[in-house]
């Protein structure tokens, strides 16, 4: 990424990215299609559940966009070893990190969702369903952690091959846990997380074989994997406004969900459905700003900070177009979309507001991810997480509490600040969703133009001593 035309290698890198999350949303596409053969009831509760979910995994992909920085920069500056180690201590950091969140969910699983207002039947879907995903947090975190090691060494294909298969794994065994195809019985909504567990589990063994093998730009040295407390130190302070980014954006979209939730089963689907479809937006400005996040990493280690800014450019310029183009297809088709997964003239009718108001502003939402990976890969981490503050807590919760809800409509826990409302119903929820959105990009561009993110992350002189003969030997 240093050096050659910037437009072909951010394809390069990008495309293997872009296609590993479109096949990482295909667990969530497969989960929702097929969970919409059993009931309109448990396509509302894994819809309830997709932001929890996401939660998790915004989680994992925090905690490892310090080691996309600091991988880059270093392979950037020549100092293959030392991105090895780092490759250790994110192992170490990522696993007892999904150990204590799926203990602690698993704790309060009940009380957190009556507070997301998940009753009756929806409630029991729900439950079942996330239980067997709190079991399944160790496989997401290590994943997520061999394959941002990966991505900051600039391979991007091993992974997408191994979401390729994994993907494949989820949606031929989905039909026979779910309906209850062959001598299985029929699990609903828990055998559809079921599913997911076993095709992540795969993915995860292969994934660490592969690190320890080595061969791929970086090497996991099971030395590695002892406590550093300077690597520790410098993953937690890189990673933690990333990973409090993360929590920023799922921990909305769960407070937006509990929005949805007084307005109805259809209302719930119909979201869920929605998220699902723009997640697969989302996974092209992803993986671009994954992309991205190389790009600017490596050539701030370069000392080239000229490029790392044309890097971010092309790269945000050429996902709007992609976006604004994938949006045109959201408004002209929205009820054949719906009917894809349910048809339920109510759930469609929902459904088709929620395009009309949010796929519009597609391609700003993506604009931002991208300059997000930009700030990431320079080691600003919290300038990305600020902006997802802004995103979610300023510009789209308040907007759509205010415009969504009036006295008559009864909320879970905010129940006296509904009184402020305009009352226009869950169209005023989509709206919300869509201010923030715009309003978020609008900031991201003037925050990057501003030019104070160059600087890069390396403390030269300041890692401790790294001895390849060492590490082999204790291998």
């Amino acid at each position: 990424m240093t050096t050659g035309a910037i437009g072909p290698k951010i394809t390069s890198l990008a495309w293997p990215l872009v296609l590993g999350n479109l096949l990482q949303t295909a667990y969530n596409l497969a989960d929702m299609f097929w969970v919409g053969r059993v009931s309109g009831e448990a396509v509302a509760a894994v819809s309830l559940m997709f932001p929890l979910s996401w939660m998790f995994v915004s989680t994992a992909m925090g905690i490892t966009a310090a080691t996309i920085a600091l991988v880059s920069q270093h392979v950037g500056a020549g100092e293959r070893r030392k991105a090895d180690r780092v490759v250790g201590q994110t192992i170490l950091l990522a696993l007892t990190v999904a150990v204590v969140l799926a203990t602690g969910g698993w704790l309060v699983r009940h009380g957190l969702l009556a507070s997301m207002g998940a009753e009756g039947r929806v409630f029991t879907d729900a439950l079942a369903y996330i239980e067997v995903i709190f079991i399944s947090l160790p496989f997401t975190f290590l994943f997520f952690a061999f394959r941002s090691a990966l991505q900051g060494a600039g391979d991007t294909r091993t992974a997408m091959w191994l979401v390729f298969v994994s993907a494949g794994m989820n949606v031929v065994i989905d039909p026979f846990l779910i309906l209850g195809w062959g001598p299985f019985l029929p699990m609903g909504t828990r055998g559809a997380a079921w599913a997911t567990l076993a095709s992540r589990a795969f993915a995860t063994a292969v994934a660490v074989g592969i690190l320890l093998r080595g061969g791929y730009g970086v090497r996991l040295h099971l030395s590695d994997l002892w406590p550093v407390k300077e690597d520790l130190t410098r993953l937690v302070r890189i990673g933690y406004p990333a990973t409090l980014d993360g929590w920023a954006r799922s921990s909305a979209a769960v407070v937006m969900a509990s929005f949805v939730t007084p307005f109805g089963t259809a209302a719930i689907a119909a979201y869920g459905i929605g998220l699902r479809m723009m997640s697969v937006t989302w996974s092209v400005a992803g993986a671009v700003g994954q992309a991205t996040a190389t790009g600017v990493g490596q050539n701030l280690g370069a000392n080239t900070p000229d490029r790392a800014s044309r890097v971010t450019w092309i790269a945000t310029g050429g996902t709007m177009a992609f976006l604004g183009a994938a949006a045109v297809i959201g408004l002209a088709f929205p009820e054949p979309l719906y009917r894809i997964f349910i048809d339920d003239p109510a759930i469609v009718t929902e459904g088709k507001m929620f395009m009309y108001v949010i796929a519009p502003v597609w391609a700003f939402f993506g604009g931002t991810m991208v300059i997000q990976g930009a700030f990431r890969g320079a080691g600003q981490t919290g300038v990305a997480m600020g902006l997802s503050l802004l995103s979610r807590w300023v510009f789209r919760v308040p907007v759509a509490l205010g415009v969504a809800f009036s006295a008559t409509v009864a909320v879970p826990w905010i129940d006296a600040m509904a009184t402020l409302g305009f009352g226009i119903g869950v169209v005023g929820v989509w709206i919300g969703f869509a201010f923030g959105g715009l309003a978020a990009f609008v900031v991201a561009v003037l925050w990057f133009k501003r030019g104070n993110w160059t600087e890069g992350i390396l403390e030269t002189g300041k890692d401790p001593p790294v001895s390849d003969a060492t590490a082999d030997a204790t291998e």
